[in-house]
Parts: C-alpha cells; structure tokens; sequence
C-alpha cells in the first residue's frame, strides 16, 4: 500500500456510541481500500472513542478535542489527513461496499469538479428505507456534473451530503472548510458556496444510508434560527457580479428555500415573529404555496400549532401502524396457501 493513501475518510464523532461501530465497518468492507480514517471525537461522554480504540487497523486514528461543534470537528480531521481526496461519513450513517470506488471514480472522470457526491437512501423510524428524491437530477443510471446544483438542491433532497460527499483538499483549503457560525446547515453552506464557482459531479452507484432514526442529530434540535450564513454568501456573490446569469434564477430559489425551511425552524421553536421575518425577506416565484402556508402558520398561536402537529403525528402512526398490519396479514395468507 502507498505510503500516502489514495482517500481520507474523514468522520466527526459526538455521542454516537451505539452508531459508530456500524460507520466505521461500512467503511472497512469498501471494495477500495487504500484510504486512511480519522475520527474527530468532539467531547463526546458516552462510549465512542473507546469503541473506535477497539478498531485493531492501522489505518484508523482518533483525534479527541473538547466539545466545539461538528464542524470545528470536521475542520480538525481535515487539518490531519494526507489525501487529496477527503471524504466524510457521519457517525450515525454508513456507506454501501463500492461508495468510495465510486468516488474515484468521479474525481477521475470530472477533475475539474468541485465536489463529488453519490445519491443516498433514508431510513426512517420503523420503516424501511427509500431512496432520496432528487426530481431534478437526470434520471438513474445518469452520471456526470449536474445540470443545476441549485435547483437539484432546491425542488429535492439535497443531491450533496455530509455522508455521501467527498471534496479536493485544494477545493477545501480555498473555501477554508466548515463554517463554525453556525449549528444548522453547516454542511449546505459549504457545498453551496463550491457550487457558486465549481460543477458538482454526481453518480447514482454505490449509495450511503442517512439514518434519520438515529438519536443526537443536530437536524432534530428545536432552537431558534436566524439568516442562514450561505444566504449571506450568495447575496455578496450576486451583489459582486460573481453569479453567472444562467445560475441566478436558480439561486434566487435555492435562497427561498432556505428562508422557507428556516421560517419552519422558528416555528417548531414557538418563534413566529422570526418566522415571519424569514418569509418577508423571500423572494420567490416557484415556491409561492410553501412560502404562504409556512407564512399562515407563523400567524397562527403557537399553541394551536403544536396541538395540529400531535394530532398529525397520531394521525400519521395510527396508519403506518394499520399499513404493517395488513401487510403481515397478506404476508402470513400467501405464506399459508403456499403451503397448503
């Protein structure tokens, strides 16, 4: 094996001692396999470092720091890898065997990307998992630099994310890697700000799985949400000629996305005066019925809110739970005429 690896895995570890074990074996059956790991524990207090000491591999180092958010941990397991080629895996999520085949691949084949990402499927609570949704990406097998990063990342799941992304060192070293301001969308911040002046490479093959059943993601917190940092980006970009006409419609609705998702945030947070001030500043012509619906909610008592959010989520169970209940029952008819 080359002394220097041909890809560094790069995995930010915060009180995911029950999850780590899986990434980490996701990783050791890839089918390539000259690639180092560094996991970044960030404070964490359960049993997750000593989980990953148990990894009897030499290819495996575990850098603890104290608690700083994940990504200060991500730019700390950048600062010591030794590829060109970084890629990044929560702890709590895991990859399919030829994931990072595939990322080469890409790098190979798009040089001049900016960044390089495979699709995912998502696991939920209690069901199995699907596909993401990626409306605006050429339908699967396609493969190539996506046509419109922002609006792929607009009107679907996100076609980049932090399990599935692999980045240039060159690229990450010139946007000075994760911004720490934020707790929230740390992660599309950074892909959106490649986008702004690089072509993403994509690829169907080899999928990671995002686990959003998994306990301590940041994604579930409910705190208040102010400006987005990238909306600030994006703007200066605009404002400094640095967009190019094609991409700025596009942009401009990535950008109400954001506001949009951010007014829910506040929302959920009982913070209806922030959410308004989210969807005032929304300029849209595409996402007008998600902005005005987002909108009413932020006029509605918070109290009301909730108790329609209870009474969904109760609706919502009681028919997942009637839908597994007549799918064991076909299942157990089939299994019982088979053998009769």
């Amino acid at each position: 094996m080359a002394d220097t690896p041909a890809v560094s895995v790069v995995i930010p570890l915060y009180n995911k001692g029950s999850y780590i074990a899986r990434a980490l074996n996701s990783v050791f059956v890839q089918t390539f396999q000259n690639f180092e790991v560094i996991v970044v524990d960030d404070g964490s207090t359960d049993n997750g470092a000593e989980i990953v000491r148990g990894f009897d591999d030499p290819r495996i180092s575990l850098i603890q720091q104290k608690n700083a958010g994940v990504s200060s941990a991500r730019n700390r397991g950048i600062e010591a890898t030794r590829a060109e080629l970084i890629a990044f895996l929560d702890a709590d999520d895991e990859w399919m065997p030829n994931h990072l085949r595939t990322l080469l691949k890409l790098q190979d084949k798009y040089p001049e990307a900016g960044a390089y990402g495979t699709t995912y499927f998502i696991k939920e609570k209690d069901s199995k998992a699907h596909v993401a949704s990626l409306s605006e990406v050429p339908r699967e097998p396609w493969e190539g630099l996506l046509p419109s990063y922002f609006k792929a990342a607009t009107f679907g799941d996100p076609p980049l994310s932090a399990s599935t992304v692999a980045i240039p060192r060159c690229i990450l070293k010139e946007m000075d890697g994760f911004n720490t301001e934020e707790w929230m969308g740390e992660d599309i911040d950074l892909w959106g700000r490649i986008a702004l002046k690089y072509p993403i490479a994509f690829s169907w093959d080899s999928k990671g799985i995002y686990h959003t059943e998994a306990s301590n993601r940041a994604c579930n917190r409910v705190e208040p949400l102010g400006e987005a940092v990238f909306i600030r980006t994006a703007k200066e970009a605009i404002d400094a000629g640095k967009v190019p006409p094609a991409m700025q419609e596009d942009l401009g609705e990535y950008i109400a996305q954001i506001q949009i998702k951010r007014a829910w945030g506040n929302i959920r947070a009982k913070r209806p005066e922030l959410a308004r001030d989210h969807l005032n500043n929304c300029v849209t012509s595409k996402l007008i019925r998600e902005k005005y619906w987002a909108l009413f909610w932020a006029y509605v008592p918070p109290s009301v809110y909730e108790m329609s959010s209870a009474t969904r989520r109760i609706f919502t169970d009681t028919m997942y739970k009637a839908r597994e209940n007549c799918l064991n029952i076909f299942k157990n008819w089939r299994t019982h005429n088979k053998i009769e």
